[in-house]
């Protein structure tokens, strides 16, 4: 019996070990997303939206808050509803009394969406009457509806008691009061948060969904396939599921705090990077098919060639983001660790589910245009006719010219940054469509003094107290005041105030809004003449909270951003083994950060019209585009370094460039188009930062990675990776990829004219630099 031939080993085959860990990989992941994406439904519940919870627990305004709790027997949120004739004109004693019957109604109102059939008036503040107050001109009417701020904010499934009792407050108006020929709006502190809850309620479906149609509109135009955009977009909902998941253990126990902007800006985030991390592993991957014939042997490639920049870049966003926890503004802090979180499931994902689903599909994840064994790449196309082969000719021709014009440009764009306005928003300039809360805000300052909607709070020792009532009345930016938590009423002698530890409560209504520059004003000057009263007196309530968190964003900025300059810098220096380099990157990110934060400032004052912002605006995209704006740069100096090892540095740049242009610029499109669909949700603040960040990335994307970083670091030759000393290896780069040394001169750009070499030559970089030494001479490789 002869024997059988041995079949030989197909070299495409995937080893079956590796297949079965695959399908393992993948079905953790599922479990993953099906718990994580039950947690991420429930964030909004954990949602803290109220500016005064997001102050340190030393600022003037929480302490009289604090105090104030105290001081009135509850911790008052209350509903203001103002009721004027629909059309304008007086109300009559008719109008009076339906208002009367709509303010008896209103503890019967039932909430439907909280469990248990609760009513509005199950979390009212006992014992205090809800009474129609009308206005002098006779033209409005304003009831207080004090709830329970602590219970009404609680979380109740996707919900709160406090959103839910706005809706019923304006449901029961439209059946009482507009049949009447009345209109009532529900504003005020509870009416605002309510209003603020309802903005973000799109972030769960509307907010990701159109992230995703974007994302995968892109990618379908960057692959031609319908296999690698799903993919890649089941990569980035399972991190996001993962991030989801901890974020929402976490702000339910209270151990982070999450506010709705900081929600929309984790969903983005992550599909944003997880999409980022993706396109450069498959473009690794794709790279490594042109050579290999294993799918397997061509992933492990990909995988170890894309994992370092993935990490450092990842890495640098985390610290960055971590920098956030040194904000005293707690909204800011908070996002620190929820950003984090996001990015590390996004990292997770990118290098775990994407790899394996890759190893299962091997070359059809390109279908229909897999992969061939040709040994192309897109260094080898320096200096032709292809895209990222004429920029990075251009760049090899002209460097000094390139860097200094791009440069100039980018500092001309810088020069408007005074003129960015970020001093703070009233409630009128931060909402984009029309809302409730703010139109209240708007006819209770038509028909009351504008501050009666919130007035100011002094908490002051007793013994001092009417001498404080008089410096407060004295000034003149106060329409009225007096002691304890009720305002006298006329005919009757006013109720002594309350004294908890020694200290009384007085109350005063300014003349401007709360929300508004003058009524910050006047709490420094009243913060600055009750000193010479008591140096224990505070002042607080909404202008004194507007007015600490203006300070509190301008110390987070001074204090924020050289730390994160000096992590960014740190994590540079440790990928790069260099001192230069890291300094040119981080010195580049700041130019384009200048230059985005100007341009930003001329389209919000002559386009969009945006009459304020923010004053967490500047911090918040510093540390977006800073520490993302890096991620292309790493991609690009990681790859730069990679080639420079072989080539010398002048060729590494350029090759680098080349190769990594397309998947940069397409991660680039990517983050921008992904930031620029938080403009669906109806807030300024988001609608700034999405502008921000969109044209910042891509400005970093086609301008600083692909000309300003390229140039300069061609420029400076070898020195870039100093006091490291990168020698080029003179073997062979494997499979088709020139060995190095096969170019005569290492530092001359194929197709250059001869004299811009030359000149370079004399500016002190010419072919005899060190790496182009160490290319021809075949030393060893690494760095020394």
């Amino acid at each position: 019996m002869s024997e059988q031939p041995e079949r030989p080993a197909n070299p495409a085959r995937r080893p079956r070990p590796v297949l079965a860990a695959a399908v393992v990989v993948i079905l953790v992941w599922l479990v993953v997303g099906a718990l994580g994406g039950m947690a991420q439904g429930r964030l909004s519940g954990v949602q803290d939206n109220d500016n005064a919870s997001f102050l340190p627990k030393n600022a003037e305004s929480t302490r009289v808050s604090e105090a104030v709790a105290q001081l009135s027997d509850s911790d008052e949120l209350p509903y203001l509803v103002v009721v004027e004739r629909t059309g304008g004109g007086s109300l009559d004693e008719a109008d009076v009394q339906a208002v009367q019957e709509y303010a008896a109604d209103l503890p019967g109102l039932a909430l439907p969406k909280i469990e248990g059939e609760e009513t509005l008036g199950d979390y009212l503040v006992s014992g205090t009457p809800i009474t129609p107050i009308p206005s002098q001109d006779g033209e409005a009417v304003l009831l207080a509806v004090p709830l329970d701020g602590p219970r009404a904010s609680e979380a109740a499934g996707e919900t709160t008691p406090l959103a839910e009792g706005a809706t019923v407050l304006r449901d029961e108006a439209e059946k009482v009061l507009t049949p009447a020929g009345l209109t009532a709006y529900v504003g005020g502190p509870g009416g605002l948060i309510a209003d603020f809850s309802s903005a973000f309620a799109g972030i769960d479906g509307i907010l990701l969904g159109v992230a995703l149609l974007v994302v995968l509109v892109i990618l379908l135009v960057v692959y031609r396939s319908p296999v690698l955009p799903i993919a890649v977009l089941v990569s980035a909902v399972l991190g996001l599921s993962a991030a989801s998941l901890v974020v929402y253990q976490l702000a339910k126990n209270d151990v982070i705090t999450l506010s709705g902007q900081s929600q929309g800006i984790l969903f983005i985030l992550v599909v944003g990077a997880a999409t980022d991390y993706a396109l450069l592993l498959v473009s690794r991957f794709k790279e490594a098919l042109h050579d290999d014939v294993n799918s397997w042997s061509a992933l492990k490639r990909a995988w170890r060639g894309s994992v370092e920049p993935v990490v450092a870049s990842a890495a640098t966003v985390i610290l960055g983001l971590l920098c956030l926890l040194l904000a005293e503004l707690r909204s800011t802090s908070g996002l620190g660790p929820v950003g984090a979180l996001g990015i590390a499931g996004a990292l997770l994902a990118s290098l775990t589910f994407l790899p394996a689903v890759l190893l299962l599909f091997g070359r059809v994840s390109f279908w229909p245009f897999r992969p061939k064994i040709d040994h192309e790449h897109a260094e080898d196309k320096v200096g032709t006719r292809s895209l990222w082969g004429r920029v990075a000719g251009l760049v090899g021709r002209h460097p000094r010219r390139t860097w200094v014009s791009t440069l100039v440009v980018l500092l001309a764009a810088a020069a408007f940054v005074p003129t960015f306005k970020a001093d703070g928003a009233t409630i009128e300039e931060t909402f984009l469509t029309e809302v409730d809360s703010v139109t209240a805000q708007q006819v209770i300052g038509e028909h009351f003094p504008a501050g009666s909607a919130t007035p100011l709070q002094v908490v002051v020792p007793e013994a001092d107290a009417d001498a404080a009532l008089r410096v407060v009345q004295d000034d003149p930016g106060i329409d009225g005041a007096y002691l304890g938590t009720t305002p006298p009423q006329p005919g009757q002698e006013p109720q002594p105030p309350k004294v908890v530890d020694g200290d009384v409560l007085v109350q005063a209504t300014t003349t401007d809004a709360s929300d508004s520059a003058g009524a910050e004003d006047t709490v420094r000057r009243l913060r600055a003449d009750l000193d010479a009263v008591s140096p224990d007196a505070l002042v607080g309530g909404n202008a004194a909270t507007n007015l600490d968190a203006l300070d509190a964003s301008g110390r987070d900025l001074t204090v924020i951003v050289p730390t994160i300059l000096v992590v960014i810098f740190l994590v540079l220096a440790l990928l790069l083994r260099s001192l230069v380099a890291p300094l040119l990157l981080v010195v580049a990110n700041v130019v384009s950060f200048g230059a985005t934060i100007g341009i930003s400032a001329l389209v919000f004052d002559h386009v969009f019209g945006f009459s304020g912002g923010d004053p967490s605006i500047p911090l918040y995209g510093f540390v977006f585009l800073v520490a993302l704006g890096i991620d292309y740069s790493i991609f690009l100096m990681t790859r730069v370094r990679e080639e420079s090892v072989r080539k010398g540095t002048r060729p590494g740049i350029l090759a680098g460039l080349a190769v990594t242009g397309g998947v940069i610029t397409s991660a680039g499109i990517v983050l921008a188009a992904t930031f620029s669909a938080l403009s669906v949700l109806p807030l300024v603040f988001l609608v700034q930062i999405a502008f921000i960040v969109g044209f910042g990335v891509l400005l970093d994307t086609f301008v600083v990675r692909s000309l300003l970083v390229p140039a300069s670091a061609y420029d400076i030759g070898s020195r870039v990776w100093w006091p490291a000393r990168l020698v080029a290896d003179g073997g062979s780069s494997g499979p088709g990829r020139h060995a190095a040394g096969t170019h005569p001169d290492p530092d001359v750009v194929p197709g250059a004219p001869t004299a811009d070499a030359d000149d370079d030559a004399q500016a002190g970089d010419g072919p005899a630099d060190a790496d182009a030494a160490g290319s021809r001479s075949g030393g060893a490789d690494g760095v020394r």
